[in-house]
């Protein structure tokens, strides 16, 4: 009897050294993407004693409930009061952010004249809350 695995050619792969190089490449990924940068640490100059906010405007809400009324921020008003008060606010903060919610039962034409209004003050930072699934 003879032995034909001699004569038949290679044709299993051996996979061990492919898992070792993707192990010390994830090992390699996880110290890299964990390691945090250490800072030096430097005594920073003093400004001015004139404070300076960085910090962004507070967000306007503007809420529109099932009966069409309208709200800024929790304060009931009109659509004349508001585009008051908008303008009163950009003429402090000429950026600012609005979010407009509207009840999933009223109108959509009170929602459309709270955006109306938006669009006379000028406001361009509009964000249109929904409820997740």
């Amino acid at each position: 009897m003879t032995v034909q695995n001699e004569d038949k050619p290679y044709d299993e792969i051996n996979i061990t050294p492919m898992l070792d190089l993707a192990y010390v490449l994830l090992v390699i990924f996880i110290l890299m993407c964990t390691a945090s940068v250490a800072g030096t640490k430097v005594n920073l100059p003093r400004s001015s004693n004139t404070p300076v906010s960085l910090a962004k405007p507070k967000t306007k809400a503007i809420t529109v409930n099932n009966e069409g009324r309208v709200f800024l921020d929790t304060v009931p008003v009109t659509l004349t009061e508001l585009e008051q008060r908008l303008n009163s606010q950009k003429s402090l903060t000429p950026e600012f952010p609005v979010v407009v919610r509207g009840d999933s039962l009223t109108h959509y034409q009170g929602v459309m004249d709270v955006l109306d209004v938006l669009g006379r003050v000028g406001i361009s930072q509009v964000g249109l809350a929904t409820k997740g699934k």
